[in-house]
């Protein structure tokens, strides 16, 4: 019988069953589409062996007028500007403590007990301290004088920390440690950490950031206990905003051992807000843009989120926001919806999402300076990061779909819509982040999933914007930036940041559980039984990295004889670049085909530098009766 040629369709569909997207692909992992063809996605590195603390939420990159390149880094308890793969401290201050703090230690604990007078601290918050003697034993003066994390606050005045040498290892108090420190002891106390999980009410309003007990009553959800970070540039200037907390400049001329200082304290500021949701730079006449701000009373700002509030101001001034006849600066209430999730800069416009509408942003020019037009009701944004600029518009994902914004709002159509909503982790919402991959033109949908049950990101679902088709798989990322001016994405993981696209490895591992699987196929309508005697593979491997192995991946078929049974395994045949084909000897009324990584070789090496992309596929397919 003469061989029979399968071209699947472009793209994953989970809308369809398994039988009825015949001749199309269900399942995949770590695989794009690229003019209609399946192939594994790049692999990355690390940036750097350095490392940061905490989750890395927010990344933006800039080149100073001098020419230095920086990146900063949204982390979880710490805000960070790498230059040349070293992570730099530039977390704000929030107290500055003065001749007050005492220590107390126990024999045989590494626990010491700081005290400090309103401290407003809270669990998991960063204290520089200096000045301290000696407690008489193993805590020394070296031991106490460095940074600590507090491990735990007991109390207004009082607050825990795990002692340890400069090296990082716990230091254990003996007998003799019984000083207090001495006289002089100061402290340096960065803002408040954030936390990795998102609480919907958690007491923000009632007390310090996070504060409150668990489950109390928020004034505003959004600003729960997760950090999100906004940053912009002001110039060469960096302007950052922990979601629900202060606005804050970092000064690139100070160099990269000053800390970020609080925006409404700096020489000059005049009624600048102090909280907010966000902060964006406007392109045109450059105003800092506030979304989220403290209204202002009298001759003062309140201090409290109004968070349909919208404030601006004067141009090229980012210190100056009372509106004045002399002056553009002003402020603008957002009308539909009850809270602002987000915006984004785009082109000619900014772009504002509450829970419920979309905005676009205008400059105008005096006396009104910019117009705020209501786009769109009903397409809200789940998460203050679900958003992205490519080069056809700008896409963003709501609690129930993914949209496409380029004048007017248009819902995408969708072929793993309910396999990725249906999953979706609706509590840790605010996590969901939107990327671009312009060199695929591809656009990134990361969320937490339900089946996956961590409450954190860990899956993807991925739309070329050419092509107009989807491929999902799962992997852990909280942040990314697209290529830009670096050469390579640069993406956020634990304690790391990655560049995509480089090689074709997980960092120095092989990329595992690469996949790419069909539906199921069939003679006429199942009704006979289907012989496959051979497979005649059409799969170009590319090897430029030097791979010094073999390339080989495994074509899997799988057979069932009805569309409610299990899919069994019947034969796995190895394909490398000088396969011809392979005989086999499956029969079933049913069968997919599964393409992956070589995984079931013992030697990892020969999975690693490689690329694969299929072709059409040749099967040698006969029927074989009909019981």
């Amino acid at each position: 019988m003469p061989l029979t040629v399968f071209n699947f369709k472009a793209g994953i569909n989970k809308e369809e069953t398994d039988y009825a997207n015949e001749n199309g692909w269900v399942d995949g992992n770590f695989v794009r589409f690229r003019k209609g063809r399946p192939e594994k996605i790049g692999g990355w590195e690390k940036l750097s062996s350095d490392t940061y603390i905490g989750s890395a939420r927010a990344l933006h990159s800039w080149i100073s007028l001098g020419g230095s390149r920086y990146l900063g880094v949204g982390a979880t308890q710490k805000y960070y500007v790498e230059e040349g793969g070293t992570y730099n401290d530039v977390t704000p201050l929030r107290k500055t403590s003065t001749n007050s703090i005492t220590f107390a230690a126990t024999d045989g604990s590494s626990t010491i007990t700081a005290t400090d007078s309103s401290h407003g601290a809270v669990s998991g918050d960063f204290v520089t301290l200096s000045g301290a003697a000696t407690l008489g034993g193993l805590i020394t003066a070296a031991v106490l004088n460095q940074e600590y994390q507090i491990s735990l606050v007991t109390g207004t005045n009082t607050y825990e920390i795990t002692a340890k040498d400069t090296s990082g290892d716990t230091v254990t108090a003996n007998s003799s440690d019984s000083g207090n420190g001495g006289a002089g002891v100061d402290g340096l106390y960065q803002i408040n950490s954030g936390l990795d999980i998102y609480v919907p009410s958690t007491g923000y309003g009632v007390g310090t950031w996070g504060a409150g007990t668990f489950g109390s009553s928020s004034a505003i959800a959004a600003t729960g206990q997760l950090r999100l970070w906004t940053h912009d540039n002001f110039g060469e200037n960096l302007i950052i905003n922990p979601r629900g907390g202060g606005i804050y400049r970092w000064v690139e001329n100070n160099g990269l051992t000053v800390a970020a200082l609080n925006l409404s304290a700096v020489s000059g500021a005049n009624l600048v807000p102090t909280v907010a949701l966000q902060v964006i730079t406007s392109e045109t006449d450059r105003h800092l843009i506030v979304l989220g701000a403290d209204p202002i009373s009298g001759s003062a700002r309140t201090g409290a989120i109004d968070p349909m509030l919208v404030a601006f101001s004067d141009t090229e001034n980012e210190l100056e926001f009372e509106a004045l006849t002399t002056n553009t600066a002003g402020s603008v209430r957002l009308s539909s919806g009850s809270l602002i999730i987000g915006g984004l800069k785009s082109r000619q416009e900014t772009l504002i999402w509450t829970d419920t509408s979309l905005y676009s942003m205008n400059f105008i020019g005096p006396p009104l300076t910019f117009a705020l037009n209501l786009i769109n009701e009903g397409a809200g944004l789940i998460g203050p990061k679900a958003a992205a600029n490519a080069p056809n518009g700008v896409y963003f994902m709501s609690k129930n779909a993914f949209y496409w914004y380029n004048g007017s709002v248009n819902k995408l159509p969708c072929s793993v819509q309910d396999y990725v909503f249906n999953d979706l982790n609706l509590t840790q919402s605010f996590k969901c982040h939107i990327v671009v991959n312009a060199e695929f033109s591809e656009v990134w949908f990361f969320y937490p999933s339900l089946e996956d049950g961590t409450d954190e990101i860990s899956r993807y679902a991925i739309y070329n914007y050419e092509e107009q088709t989807w491929s999902i798989g799962g992997m852990v990322r909280y942040a990314w930036l697209d290529a830009g001016i670096e050469d390579k994405p640069r993406a956020a993981g634990a304690s790391y940041i990655y560049l995509h696209e480089t090689g074709y490895n997980d960092d120095t591992s092989s990329m595992d559980n690469v996949f790419i699987e069909s539906g199921d196929i069939d003679i006429g309508d199942g009704d006979s039984f289907s012989f496959i005697k051979k497979i005649v593979p059409d799969v170009q491997f590319d090897t430029s990295t030097g791979i010094s192995n073999t390339p080989a991946i495994n074509a899997v078929i799988k057979r069932r004889n009805y569309p409610g049974e299990t899919l069994t395994n019947d034969s796995t045949t190895q394909i490398t670049p000088t396969t011809t084909y392979s005989g086999l000897r499956t029969r079933a009324r049913q069968m997919t085909l599964r393409f992956e990584s070589d995984d079931d070789n013992a030697n990892a090496a020969d999975r690693k530098d490689y690329k694969w992309r299929i072709g059409n596929t040749r099967l040698d397919i006969q029927a074989s009766g009909r019981r």
